[in-house]
């Protein structure tokens, strides 16, 4: 076997073995985003933090707003009484309670969500794409290497390895 033959078989197993696997993330913390506002804030149940309280809110507002305009289901209540806005802000605290507790749950799964991703870009890219979809604290596996969302110093919103 002539010296060029040989070159030639090693630039091939060379360039097959490279292109048979991505290059490992550093073990190092990666800024998602300048800042973490925003995290968890999509709406509707899913929400985080204090998307959660908001979409809550909301749910809260509507309920006191419904009961307000119905004449009260305990009749000794009158309409429009003292005694039917206390009904009202009773019962529909009540349901905005319900309603966190359901977002904490939703949220503490999501928590829990794994999202994988080729090489460090993809996450990066699809992490600043979807931001209000995420919680704090979900894993994301890039080429093999865990790391988790995080708040870090000033507010950036990090990946940080785990």
């Amino acid at each position: 076997m002539n010296a060029r033959s040989c070159a030639w078989i090693i630039l091939t197993v060379m360039m097959a073995t490279a292109c048979g696997h991505t290059q490992r993330p550093e073990r190092k913390t990666y800024v998602v985003s300048e800042d973490a506002r925003g995290v968890g804030t999509a709406e509707g149940p899913g929400t985080g933090g204090s998307g959660a309280e908001a979409y809550c809110g909301e749910v809260q507002n509507q309920c006191f707003q419904k009961c307000w305009r119905r004449k009260p289901s305990i009749k000794s209540i009158p309409k429009n009484s003292a005694t039917h806005h206390q009904h009202c802000t009773t019962m529909c605290l009540n349901e905005f309670m319900k309603c966190v507790k359901e977002q904490e749950a939703l949220e503490a799964q999501s928590a829990k969500r794994e999202l994988r991703f080729p090489d460090m870009a993809a996450a990066l890219a699809w992490l600043r794409a979807h931001k209000s979809e995420v919680a704090l604290g979900t894993v994301v596996i890039v080429a093999g290497v865990g790391f988790t969302l995080a708040v870090g110093a000033a507010g950036l919103l990090v990946l940080s390895p785990i």
